[in-house]
């Protein structure tokens, strides 16, 4: 029996299947139904409602301003346009610094938005948040390297993990997350040769944005795939540009991501 299912849910255990058998793993991210629908229909395996609205779709500069309001808002939407594929959603800016804190909002996504795993940024220090949504039966996706969150913190979008000691401290994050619970891994804007060491360091699928073409599954914004990011980030790949239709871009990402053919060596970064 073939991994992928077109017409099955999509679950944690397909995806560990799928990361298994070295099947890339296609996600995407919409913020309402109508998106979600169609992403849903090309065969897209995670459909994750990013705080990145903030950005792509309120026009705010960072991450940051995005509410848990808004969150379980726009989760809800994108729970109605998804039939396979599985629904991930972002817990936004400081509405997880206390397992307390994160199990009650956590709690919120997935009873009121339709959440069947909730992301949070984070590095090691998330250990006891992630162990306490884990213990409580909620799928947790753990995102190292790049955290938009904490972009004033980091002094801007810049590439993470080039440094030995933060590459090897990223590493570590990466163990202590799964072994604290985390269900999967998301490494954004990191060298594509530490992205596949940590890879092989963890046994939990590991989903890549500008990290090269060796994780076990990709990611991009749904609107820089569409090419209406006015300065879109050099991982990103317009597929707009040829497809001619909104449906098409999307079914060429997914196929480019099953196929291996994106990320390519432009899309990614060097230590």
């Amino acid at each position: 029996m073939s991994v992928h299912n077109e017409q099955a849910r999509t679950t944690l255990r397909r995806l560990a299947e799928m990361r298994k058998s070295r099947s890339p793993i296609v996600c995407l991210t919409a913020y309402d139904a109508g998106f979600a629908a169609v992403l849903d229909a090309a065969g897209v395996d995670v459909v994750l409602v990013g705080d990145s609205l903030g950005m792509v779709v309120q026009g705010h500069e960072t991450t940051v301003p995005v509410t848990l309001e808004q969150m379980v808002y726009h989760a809800s939407l994108a729970a109605r346009g998804t039939r396979r594929a599985l629904l991930m959603v972002d817990m936004p800016f400081m509405s997880y610094s206390s397992p307390e804190q994160a199990l009650a909002n956590a709690a919120r996504l997935m009873q009121e938005g339709g959440a069947q795993m909730v992301k949070l940024e984070g590095d090691g220090a998330q250990q006891a948040v992630v162990a306490a949504l884990a213990r409580h039966g909620i799928p947790v996706c753990a995102h190292l390297g790049l955290r938009p969150q904490s972009i004033h913190k980091l002094g801007g979008y810049r590439v993470q993990g080039r440094e030995p000691h933060a590459a090897e401290r990223m590493i570590h994050d990466a163990v202590a997350l799964q072994d604290a619970g985390a269900d999967m891994l998301l490494l954004e804007c990191v060298p594509a040769l530490l992205a596949a060491e940590i890879r092989g360091m963890v046994e939990i699928p590991v989903i890549g944005i500008g990290a090269g073409v060796d994780c076990d599954g990709q990611i991009l914004v749904l609107q820089d795939v569409l090419g209406i990011t006015a300065r879109p980030p050099r991982f990103v790949k317009d597929f707009m540009a040829e497809a001619g239709s909104v449906q098409g871009a999307v079914q060429a990402y997914v196929a480019a991501v099953r196929e291996r053919r994106f990320p390519g060596p432009e899309h990614g970064f060097t230590a």
